[in-house]
């Protein structure tokens, strides 16, 4: 990282893009190997799933289809097809579970290892290994990370349920007046905003919980503080990530899953490798922006973050775990003045 810490708090969107790129190009063989080892097999279930979805809900209309266009006299036919339908859903929400618990697992890994990669090369860590992120570092930050996600859900299953609440009293008590025009499209864009920036806090909370000593509800307070000053650009950032993230999906779909009948199967073959590879490059890119950007807040709010302690930090994953000071990791004010060189004390 080639930045002044204090340098980074000037940084916009493409600041901080051009930044993740050249982080990523400096170390790329480290990248390239987190890459295929956690990242590949995240995209592949990422993409594969929307084909067996729809496939297994093509089977289930189908079944629907059968069981509505039987007689009710025949009950045996009736009832064979009701078994074969039970099957179908279960083998369905079996497949959104497992999707889910794979997805969560691979992305909190590959998040573990790249912002414990990118904090390493601000230290100037030129040790690093391949190894030591996967086989040490990783199975214990990735403990941290999986506290701070039970909390954002809690958090995110308690704010669904007040928004659900809150609809319903709307549908009883404005379902005459014609302030309900208004009321239901307000409701829904706060919630949106919320939930966004819910997300968005979670997301730096995660590599808090890595380059910090805080996890779980702790990291994701000192998320929205720290986040506070570059609300819209991380916003911002992280929905132009998802919507990239949406249009590789939607690319895949229309030419992979339900391709058009001129497009051949060398051209499903070539689409699909194309939709997987735009989209290692952007799990990667999005991991790396996310971490550049806590170091970009951390700067904003003039935190100062000593190298040789973040060191010791990261060293304390490769051994025993040596907690860090919280002077040293903690929000804290530049007041002292320049010194006669011009320097920071």
């Amino acid at each position: 990282m080639d930045r002044e810490q204090e340098e980074m708090q000037f940084l916009g969107m493409f600041g901080v893009y051009k930044e993740s790129y050249r982080i990523i190009i400096a170390w790329r063989r480290i990248f390239s190997r987190i890459t295929l080892s956690l990242i590949l097999p995240l995209a592949l279930v990422f993409l594969a799933h929307k084909e067996f979805s729809d496939l297994l809900l093509s089977n289930i209309i189908r079944s629907e289809i059968l069981l509505d266009q039987t007689p009710a006299a025949a009950s045996s036919r009736r009832s064979k097809i009701d078994g074969v339908l039970t099957a179908e859903w279960t083998y369905f929400w079996l497949l959104k579970a497992a999707y889910f618990t794979f997805l969560l697992v691979f992305s909190l890994l590959s998040t573990a290892a790249v912002v414990f990669t990118v904090a390493s090369l601000y230290t100037s860590r030129l040790d690093l290994s391949f190894r030591k992120v996967i086989t040490v570092v990783v199975p214990k930050v990735w403990k941290r990370l999986i506290l701070t996600f039970l909390c954002y859900f809690l958090f995110i299953f308690a704010y669904n349920f007040i928004f659900f609440l809150l609809f319903v009293l709307a549908a009883v008590t404005l379902a005459m007046s014609p302030v309900a025009d208004y009321a239901f499209p307000v409701l829904l864009i706060l919630y949106f905003a919320g939930f966004l920036y819910a997300t968005v806090v979670w997301q730096l909370a995660s590599v808090i919980s890595v380059l910090e000593d805080s996890w779980g509800f702790r990291a994701m307070s000192k998320s929205r503080d720290l986040i506070r000053g570059k609300t819209w650009l991380a916003v911002f950032i992280f929905f132009k990530l998802n919507f990239t993230f949406g249009a590789i999906q939607v690319m895949f779909d229309r030419f992979v899953v339900h391709p058009r009948s001129s497009l051949g199967p060398f051209g499903r073959t070539a689409a699909g490798l194309g939709s997987l590879l735009l989209l290692l490059k952007v799990f990667l890119f999005g991991l790396v922006v996310q971490t550049v950007l806590y170091f970009v807040c951390k700067s904003y709010h003039h935190e100062n973050i000593d190298k040789s302690t973040l060191s010791e930090h990261l060293e304390g994953y490769l051994g025993d775990y040596m907690p860090l000071k919280s002077k040293d990791v903690q929000m804290e004010q530049y007041l002292e003045e320049h010194d006669d060189d011009g320097d920071r004390v």
